[in-house]
């Protein structure tokens, strides 16, 4: 493991978006998660951690296209450590200080075996049980991680979006142009030199509705390792035409948690219970986050969320 110079110790954004939680979830300086870089295929992963050898398990957070793993530490990473688990924030490539290889273009593919690889390299370390929790498109990540992986014993996802599903791209992406249009035209793009080409995030989807507080939705699209972040084409196209190695239907690897904000107003509660329907070989379990947005700033939504997690890991992991 080697170490970078460029930490969330010399990025600013995350305490301006930090500034609009509740008090209790705020980082101080002496509760900030230690930073490791885990060299994978060229990449200088960021990891966001709070280690806790006496932990009985292990949570790794997944964020998605319009947050970062320093955002996850914030509303989860560090509540769950304050509750005995050990926790750990990855950066997947192109977002947060995570260091992208010289050239490459980076595809949900990647974040799907980025994942796979790094529950892999902590089992290996100490075998302790590993549950995986996903804040929007993080939640399918982490569906799809575990289909590959098959060694988790819980997934917990803020939204569950098949994007294959037509009506998941029409209610998600920016408008019905995009998703009609723009979708099919990032996977024409993607086999042309214009795969390369880049375009913000939130052109490409309702980036307006990631929290429901006008001056924090600012402070986030401000920073251009989450929410402001732009991608290319080829992502985007990877993005919404990745197939699980394992269907809904035939999922069987561990149970399955949703807790879906209540005023979430970008990725409601119906997009989810279509995939969700689908899961009839685990259990699956749906907790609302009273009074909280898809990127939860509010009260009581936040302590629910954490509640729910810990709830989950003691029913699962260690009966």
């Amino acid at each position: 493991m080697t170490k970078s110079n460029e930490g969330y110790t010399t990025q600013s954004n995350w305490r301006e978006i930090q500034a609009f939680l509740p008090e209790g979830f705020r980082l101080e300086s002496s509760h900030e998660p230690s930073e490791e870089w885990w060299q994978w295929r060229g990449h200088q992963i960021h990891l966001d951690c709070y280690r806790n050898p006496g932990a009985r398990a292990k949570v790794i957070l997944f964020h998605g296209v319009g947050t970062n793993g320093r955002q996850m530490s914030t509303i989860l990473g560090h509540p769950l450590f304050k509750r005995g688990f050990e926790t750990i924030a990855i950066d997947m490539p192109e977002y947060g200080m995570t260091q992208v290889a010289s050239g490459a273009l980076v595809t949900y593919d990647d974040w799907v075996q980025a994942g796979c690889d790094l529950i892999d390299r902590e089992l290996e370390k100490d075998g302790r049980p590993i549950v995986l929790y996903g804040l929007s498109a993080g939640g399918m990540l982490a569906f799809h991680t575990a289909a590959l992986n098959k060694k988790v014993k819980g997934i917990v996802g803020m939204t569950f979006l098949d994007q294959r599903e037509q009506q998941v791209r029409d209610e998600t992406a920016l408008n019905f142009l995009m998703s009609r249009i723009g979708v099919p035209l990032t996977h024409l793009a993607a086999k042309t030199p214009l795969a390369a080409l880049r375009m913000p995030m939130s052109l490409a989807s309702k980036m307006s509705a990631l929290v429901n507080n006008k001056a924090a939705l600012n402070a986030c699209l401000r920073d251009k390792t989450s929410a402001g972040k732009w991608v290319t084409m080829k992502f985007l196209s990877s993005l919404t035409a990745y197939k699980p190695v394992v269907e809904p239907e035939a999922f069987a690897v561990c149970p399955i948690l949703l807790t879906q904000p209540e005023k979430d107003t970008w990725t409601p509660l119906h997009l989810s219970k279509l995939f969700l329907v689908r899961i009839n070989r685990v259990p699956t379990k749906v907790v609302m986050l009273e009074n909280a947005g898809h990127y939860p700033l509010e009260q009581p939504g936040l302590t629910q969320m954490c509640d729910a997690v810990v709830e989950f890991i003691q029913l699962y992991c260690f009966t």
